[in-house]
């Protein structure tokens, strides 16, 4: 899918009068099949930027292109034909506690199926191996039928993760994928993420704080700060005084060490729950 913003703002719904927009004036252009990180400090305008790529918020000013549709000015039908070919995974995944994990990942199917065949397969599960080999590419095969509210933060991650595998999408959003995960399980999802999307041809956008990945993993780089665009370069050169700008004042982020083990608790629920539409 290729992506295109012109002066593309866009505002909070719950922001106060006078606030400046989360984000402000971004031109951008994302070739079909094209890989990119975006890094910032928080409140740079990661996630925002992925929510209105997932046509969840509508731009404040500007114009918003997918595949060369302005999402906002399409008829209802249109808008939800378009939001079924992209897929936004979540820093937390917004999984009911008491479903299996089998069903979370198979729900990455659901703009595919009728409603039918969606509600089978809450009690049946329509494509248990496929779900099965999602889960195994993040180790965690084993998992298939647990229930979710057993899982560790970092495990709710990487279900949200497989569910994106088997998700009918031409663009993958990703918001922080690894803040739970260890250094070890952290580089294994995103060496497959980015391998898949390459694979499939498949546009992906993934927001990160570890900026070390982001470099080696990506080719190319969006810098934010203060909701405005700091660089758009090829990985190769932004370089560490570009990076020390950008976090200025936020050094601890750009330096934050990792999480060392995969067992952190499930974080509290997303206040926006998006997934695959």
């Amino acid at each position: 899918m290729e992506l295109s913003l012109d002066g593309l703002a866009v505002r909070h719904p719950a922001a106060r009068q006078g606030t400046p927009a989360a984000l402000q004036a971004l031109d951008l252009r994302v070739a079909a099949g094209e890989q990119l990180a975006v890094i910032g400090p928080s409140g740079a305008g990661k996630t925002t930027l992925l929510q209105a790529l997932a046509c969840a918020q509508p731009p404040a000013a500007g114009l918003l292109r997918l595949d060369g549709a302005a999402p906002w000015a399409l008829p209802r039908a249109a808008l939800q034909r378009l939001r079924g070919r992209l897929c936004l995974a979540p820093q937390v995944p917004p999984l009911p506690p008491r479903q299996r994990v089998v069903t979370a990942v198979l729900a990455g199917r659901l703009p595919a199926w009728g409603l039918a065949h969606s509600l089978r397969s809450l009690l049946y599960p329509a494509d248990i191996p496929a779900a099965h080999a999602a889960l195994g590419r993040f180790d965690l095969a084993d998992k298939l039928f647990e229930r979710v509210d057993r899982l560790s933060g970092g495990e709710r991650q990487r279900v949200g993760l497989a569910r994106l595998l088997l998700a009918p999408a031409a663009l993958w959003l990703v918001d922080e994928p690894l803040s739970a995960l260890d250094p070890a399980r952290a580089a294994q999802a995103l060496d497959t993420l980015v391998h898949e999307a390459r694979a499939r041809g498949v546009t992906l956008v993934a927001s990160l704080h570890q900026v070390d990945m982001a470099l080696t993993r990506f080719p190319r780089i969006v810098g934010l700060r203060d909701g405005r665009l700091a660089f758009d370069l090829p990985a190769a050169e932004v370089t560490p005084e570009r990076l020390a700008r950008l976090y200025a004042q936020h050094e601890h982020e750009l330096h934050a060490p990792a999480p060392q083990a995969d067992d952190m608790p499930p974080p509290p629920p997303a206040p926006v729950a998006m997934t695959c539409r």
